[in-house]
């Protein structure tokens, strides 16, 4: 669960570096930060895409179309479901919380926190690197997931408090609940059937759309896209 562990360190960081600054990053570093991160999950994301696909030619084009498809069918599926308005509502409420949480009390502190562990633990982008740590050992997505939320997480400090840093805790146990039930539970099936490349390919690609939001080039719908990721085994094992 080395993933999982670094998001809940970048959190810390984030807000102990929050703390320690009287005035918050300059827009100029703000957007060498979001250049940084987006090319981060780019590099990251494509990086998923070639250690998944192997074998000669067509082999390799199969796997990039099977990914594809899950990606297309598990977007119509998110939207069917309202994955994204989920999201957006769960997004304003820990909005509201935060602006709540600017005020002075204990419940307010309260709030900066759950506000906080909302945001953190509902990203699509953790949800994909907790997977895909899980059934590839590969921690980069929830790597780049740690800077992101550590800047977070340096402004969030100073509006809601100290004890909002404790948010790196249920996010620790929430991702890394989900990185091992992936190896436990997931990875022997998938690995033994050989759909595990499958799965890893997608959340390259999806990672790499990620990247559009980060730097503000398109309007993505992520979390509508999450079920791409189960559809793509189940397109593999179809295709066989």
């Amino acid at each position: 669960m080395t993933g999982a562990f670094l998001n809940a360190i970048g959190i810390l960081l984030g807000a102990l570096f929050g703390l320690a600054q009287s005035r918050p990053l300059s827009a100029r570093r703000q957007d060498f930060f979001q250049r940084g991160l987006g090319a981060g999950t780019v590099f990251f994301g494509l990086r998923l895409v070639w250690l998944g696909v192997n074998g000669t030619f067509q082999p390799c084009v199969k796997q990039i179309f099977i990914a594809l498809v899950a990606v297309t069918i598990g977007n119509w599926t998110g939207r069917l479901m309202c994955l994204q308005k989920i999201s957006n509502r769960l997004g304003r409420f820990a909005g509201n919380l935060i602006t709540s949480a600017q005020t002075k009390g204990l419940r307010r502190v309260g709030d900066g926190f759950l506000a906080c562990t909302i945001l953190f633990c509902a990203a699509p982008l953790g949800w994909m690197g907790a997977i895909t740590d899980g059934l590839a050992s590969d921690y980069y997505l929830l790597a780049v997931k740690a800077v992101m939320d550590g800047l977070a997480m340096s402004g969030f400090v100073k509006m809601s408090g100290w004890p909002t840093l404790f948010s790196a805790f249920p996010v620790y146990g929430f991702l890394g609940a989900l990185t091992l039930a992936c190896q436990v539970y997931l990875k022997p099936f998938l690995d033994g059937h050989g759909l595990s490349d499958s799965v890893n390919v997608t959340a390259g690609f999806m990672a790499c759309a990620v990247a559009l939001v980060i730097w503000e080039v398109r309007k993505v719908e992520l979390a509508n896209y999450l079920p791409g990721l189960a559809f793509a085994p189940l397109i593999t094992w179809w295709l066989r």
